[in-house]
């Protein structure tokens, strides 16, 4: 196998986060790899190429993927997400479950939730997938800058775990986010840009409190809660 190359720019951030995830030096993993520590370190700056054997020899080292390992998948298996491979949000398991913090992270937890439900559920009768995308891709930032927030507590999480360096990350995200939110509003207000589609079913969206009640009997508390606390946080 000797011969074949990987030019990859994740393959070098990847290297270096599993080993200092892993706690080791690089001569000690140069040492478990069977190349010199001068090697290794050229192999995790980029500065050197790697051969189809020594990848497969860091995946059987580390435990994870070929395509974790030059950034395919952000999974350490490699596997590619379906629908029907994602747990459900209230799925047991002891990742699942709440004991530190009291009661707060488990009620904002369920408030958050519920809410994703009923705007999920609006967004399937709007039928429109420019508008889900945009919507979808609003919260997923929200959760990376709050996520990127918590990681940094610990000052030994390693950065390498992001593509996008953290001096820049918090004002890219914003930036994005300002970006669908005006994109949504768009297709939502009847004026999309970029040949998006407007929203054709908006008979299907009519909202009022005694609909929500009806139609979410489980989820609308928690949706107007949510509404309440928000503003509320606004209004300071």
């Amino acid at each position: 196998m000797r011969g074949l190359y990987i030019m990859n720019t994740d393959f070098p951030r990847v290297l270096t986060l599993l080993r200092k995830e892993r706690n080791i030096s690089q001569k000690q993993a140069a040492a478990e790899l069977g190349i010199s520590q001068a090697l290794l370190s050229h192999y995790e700056k980029g500065i050197r190429e790697c051969g189809l054997d020594f990848l497969i020899r860091c995946a059987n080292f580390y435990g994870v993927s070929c395509d974790y390992l030059l950034g395919r998948s952000p999974d350490r298996t490699g596997t590619t997400l379906t629908v029907e491979d994602i747990p459900e949000p209230d799925a047991s398991g002891k990742e699942n479950t709440f004991h530190r913090g009291g009661i707060l992270p488990v009620l904002n937890k369920k408030l958050i939730a519920n809410s994703l439900n009923i705007l999920f559920d609006l967004l399937g009768k709007a039928d429109n997938k420019a508008l889900t995308g945009e919507v979808s891709s609003f919260l997923m930032l929200a959760v990376y800058r709050m996520f990127r927030v918590v990681y940094s507590i610990n000052p030994k999480n390693q950065l390498g775990l992001f593509t996008v360096p953290g001096q820049v990350a918090q004002g890219y995200a914003s930036a994005a986010m300002q970006l669908c939110e005006a994109n949504a509003s768009a297709i939502a207000g009847g004026n999309p840009v970029e040949k998006m589609p407007p929203v054709e079913r908006v008979e299907d969206l009519a909202i009022t409190t005694e609909m929500l009640s009806q139609h979410y009997p489980l989820f609308a508390s928690s949706l107007l809660n949510l509404i309440q606390n928000s503003e509320n946080k606004i209004k300071g």
